[in-house]
């Protein structure tokens, strides 16, 4: 599964998470919260930052995937949805989301909840890959997704199933929500500060900041990176 995200992310995939995470305003001595966990790299890649696993939480439905983190990051990890977190209110400084928001049934009821768990002025950092709206990058994404990693994979795992895995990727990211209406979604679930980066055409950056109490939300959203 990390061997294909590897492959995914074209080798860069610990520099993106360390770097995403330090760019969103991750520091030393905060407690961030990772939903959606996976495999849990996202956690791991905040650890180091913050250098202590226990300042990590993460959350994850699957308990195949818990089974799978816990081999490489040695802090707190809890079965639990986006849309329904079973943790206290208020207790994290960041909550990070790593390329699992086009799983998400309702934006609206999961943004609420992260909001719930942030501290006051907490942030939220999502990674996320878009649908590329130039249409040479998407037919390169798509000559990439579906019929060079195939091979790759089919050769490295001797998967007969390689093709099919990729055309599954392919199409939830086809049919990903478009940035601005997350956006809007934000908005709308009271976070302000926000911003849209787009790296590498595909590459979608999420960062929000829950506001401080009496602190009013802006009236216009910000533009979806281009």
């Amino acid at each position: 599964y990390d061997w294909v995200g590897h492959l995914l992310a074209f080798g860069s995939g610990s520099y993106y998470r360390r770097r995403a995470l330090i760019h969103a305003g991750l520091r030393p001595h905060m407690k961030l919260l990772d939903v959606a966990t996976g495999t849990g790299q996202v956690a791991r890649a905040a650890a180091r930052i913050l250098g202590d696993p226990r300042s990590v939480v993460g959350v994850d439905p699957s308990t195949g995937m818990l089974s799978e983190a816990r081999r490489v990051h040695a802090g707190p990890l809890v079965q639990g949805r986006a849309e329904a977190i079973p943790l206290r209110g208020e207790a994290f400084d960041m909550l990070s989301m790593g390329f699992a928001l086009r799983h998400v049934s309702t934006l609206e009821t999961a943004f609420a909840e992260y909001g719930r768990v942030l501290k006051p002025g907490g942030r939220l950092l999502m990674l996320e890959i878009s649908r590329p709206q130039s249409a040479a990058i998407r037919w390169l994404i798509r000559v990439y997704f579906q019929h060079a990693l195939p091979l790759i994979i089919r050769l490295g795992t001797r998967s007969p199933d390689a093709r099919l895995l990729m055309t599954y990727y392919w199409d939830t990211i086809d049919e990903c929500v478009p940035p601005a209406m997350i956006l809007a979604a934000l908005q709308q679930t009271g976070f302000v500060d926000l911003r849209h980066r787009l790296v590498g055409g595909c590459l979608s950056e999420y960062v929000a900041r829950k506001p401080l109490p009496g602190e009013a939300a802006p009236s216009t959203l910000p533009p979806a990176a281009a």
